[in-house]
């Protein structure tokens, strides 16, 4: 997870997902930086940084929540995939 707009402070987190679908995920993080509306290059899933499973995709942060232990809950939006030519959503058929 990084942010895409140059005007966001550059980070690269590799939070927990609690929860996943075709369109978005649900993840645990001890980040303060997310907020809601913030657009973000997710990779998932990811394993390591070369895995050909790995997928890239724009998203944008649709709500954020305190958690227990300092923790917080971030859930994105995924808008577009970026490993394919002509993306698509990723609720679409491909």
């Amino acid at each position: 997870m990084r942010p895409s707009d140059p005007n966001d402070e550059h980070f690269e987190d590799l939070p927990v997902s609690v929860n996943a679908s075709k369109e978005g995920i649900f993840f645990s993080t001890r980040r303060k930086s997310y907020y809601k509306g913030m657009r973000v290059f997710v990779t998932f899933p990811y394993s390591s940084p070369h895995d050909p499973m790995n997928c890239e995709y724009v998203a944008e942060v649709v709500r954020v929540e305190e958690l227990p232990n300092g923790k917080s809950g971030v859930a994105v939006h995924l808008k577009m995939s970026m490993n394919f030519s002509g993306a698509k959503s990723p609720g679409a058929a491909r």
